[in-house]
């Protein structure tokens, strides 16, 4: 029996295998804390990964808006403000934490979980859908390509 806070499927992907895989990443990130937790770990070892986490859902937060931008996403703004708003709520956790004042617990898994599902859902799916309906218009012409004659990705030409 799988006992994993979040089961990946393949609904959750959003048509962009960057940001897919990096999804996946948090996902088993997330089901790295729910073991530790529910195996009664040292807390220095959840809250590594917990750090962890919150490093690789910073870096994604920075690829996906990077991307947004390239592509003059009309959501940015918004959909940014949601990566803040979440980035705001985890550094206070890790304040708190490092003042002694929280533990890490099921119920910020659960949060989190939730979170990602909504976020995942709602918010990145509208983002992959005009990515993908965009890309060919924003991005297929004059681009770079590799020796197969490859279109080559827009965060490879940097």
């Amino acid at each position: 029996m799988n006992q994993d806070l979040f089961q990946w499927s393949d609904d959750f992907n959003i048509g962009l295998p960057k940001i897919d895989e990096q999804h996946k990443e948090l996902v088993r990130l997330l089901n790295a804390l729910h073991i530790a937790l529910r195996e009664q770990s040292a807390p220095e070892d959840s809250r590594e990964i917990l750090d962890t986490l919150a490093d690789h859902t910073r870096m994604h937060f920075a690829v996906e808006e990077g991307m947004m931008r390239v592509s003059e996403y009309p959501g940015l703004a918004g959909h940014k403000q949601n990566h803040a708003d979440l980035l705001g709520q985890v550094r206070a956790l890790q304040n708190k934490l490092d003042a002694g004042q929280a533990t890490i617990s099921f119920e910020l898994l659960h949060f989190l979980k939730h979170w990602l599902i909504h976020h995942i859902n709602e918010s990145d799916k509208y983002f992959g859908d005009y990515y993908c309906a965009s890309d060919d218009q924003l991005f297929g012409v004059g681009l770079p390509q590799d020796s197969l004659g490859v279109r080559k990705p827009w965060w490879k030409l940097w």
